[in-house]
């Protein structure tokens, strides 16, 4: 590489043409959270365990098998057999815990609740922070129902 430099230095054209391509080289654009929440309840939903299963973080693949984690999703596949499996992302937000750890988190909900006032469950998927590219939990969270009077 530093051949190819001190080569260039005489031709300012060649030093020119690289800076060129590579300023307008495209870039592989990582997927956002969202993006990586909804690709794996997708795999759940569709019994893709093992593409599922690499999008954990790797503290979670540390703590759970594949094994466990296939027995972990089975609740929302169930429900996905139930509802349908199209999802709608529903909310998304920060988490604050009682040690004042903030995560980040993404809530999905069956297309079959979109005529709904509220949904009756949501596909929960939390990420360790705003830079993370890997899902640190998920699960099914019955949502809340306001009490009728």
């Amino acid at each position: 590489m530093i051949k190819f430099w001190k080569a260039a230095a005489g031709r300012p054209w060649l030093l020119l043409l690289t800076v060129v391509l590579l300023a307008t080289a495209p870039l592989v654009a990582r997927p956002s959270q969202v993006q990586v929440a909804r690709q794996f309840l997708l795999a759940v939903l569709r019994g893709e365990y093992p593409t599922a299963y690499a999008l954990l973080a790797p503290e979670t693949r540390a703590a759970m098998s594949a094994k466990q984690f296939k027995e972990a999703v089975q609740p929302l596949r169930a429900q996905a057999k139930r509802r349908g499996q199209p999802i709608d992302l529903y909310k998304l937000g920060y988490r604050i815990s009682e040690a004042n750890e903030v995560s980040n988190f993404y809530s999905f909900m069956f297309k079959s609740d979109t005529l709904a006032g509220k949904p009756e469950v949501q596909l929960d998927v939390t990420f360790q922070d705003s830079t993370a590219a890997r899902i640190r939990s998920f699960g099914l969270i019955p949502a809340p129902q306001s009490r009728r009077k």
